[in-house]
């Protein structure tokens, strides 16, 4: 039976940032089968920049991931701002929205994703919240796996959490493959069997991206870097285990060229090639 979390957006996208407008605009020949942004940052854009947003939703499939829904946090889901996403969603024809599994509000915006506290408690909290935003909506969202510096809780591990919150709200993941390597390291875990323990069949769309290198035992998730040689091994053993899955590239600052960052994308189009071919010769 076919997942409905699958199949809403193919192939490889790129988060779009504003460097790439003019590009992308006219260089049709560009290969980028989807574009992915933060909704919050382009909800009140007007203007040309309103216009060029709305020519690129037409000429490719949109994803959204947001950054400020706070769906750990303590405070009072922000129904408005839920409403307005909705309307933009609609105007740009988004197919997937997705949200980090992390809070970010108190008192007040704290402009960084903090790690919820993997306990029972925390994962039927934060799963009624998912349920009101799908409920909302009118739509499944999906919700990555964060890197994280500190560990909040073990009462359930990274993973168990991950999966109870996902079932128990029945959304879709956003698996991060950066997030998974960077998390291993930092917290001493083997990121292939956490890899593996992830449900495939809630699996949205793969996240690929660079980090920092602060230490052997510590590695900083920038989205600055190219993407490490350890991570591109966990995406083919990513599609070994749970199949192919569409994949987008991350580069949020230290931003190249386009034809530099194109070489990173088509790297991610190369082992789809690949892992296609071999399921398909099976």
């Amino acid at each position: 039976m076919e997942s409905k979390f699958a199949n809403q957006v193919e192939g490889v996208g790129l988060g779009l940032r504003r460097d790439f407008f003019d590009e992308l605009l006219n260089r049709p020949e560009l290969e980028i089968d989807f574009l992915e942004i933060a909704p919050e940052n382009w909800l009140r854009f007007g203007g040309r920049q309103g216009r060029v947003l709305r020519t690129l939703s037409e000429r490719y499939p949109f994803t959204c991931h947001g950054l400020s829904l706070d769906l750990g946090g303590p405070n009072r889901l922000d129904e408005d701002y839920l409403k307005d996403l909705k309307a933009f969603f609609k105007l740009h024809d988004v197919r997937v929205y997705t949200e980090h599994l992390s809070y970010c509000g108190d008192t007040g915006h704290l402009y960084d994703l903090m790690p919820i506290p993997f306990t029972e408690e925390a994962v039927h909290y934060v799963a009624n919240r998912i349920k009101r935003v799908q409920d909302i909506l009118e739509q499944p969202i999906g919700v990555e796996n964060v890197s994280f510096y500190a560990m909040p809780s073990n009462e359930l591990t990274e993973a168990e959490f991950i999966n109870a919150v996902v079932e128990e709200a029945d959304c879709g993941l956003l698996f991060d493959v950066n997030n998974t390597f960077v998390n291993s390291i930092n917290h001493q875990y083997d990121a292939t069997e956490f890899m593996k323990k992830m449900p495939t069949e809630r699996m949205m769309y793969c996240h690929m991206a660079g980090h920092f290198d602060e230490a052997d035992d510590l590695k900083i998730d920038t989205h600055g870097q190219d993407v490490k040689p350890q991570v591109w091994d966990l995406l083919d053993e990513t599609y070994a285990h749970h199949g192919l899955h569409p994949t987008l590239l991350e580069r949020d600052f230290n931003i190249p060229p386009m034809d530099e960052l194109l070489s990173e994308v088509d790297q991610i189009r190369h082992a789809q090639t690949q892992w296609k071919s071999a399921y398909e010769a099976n």
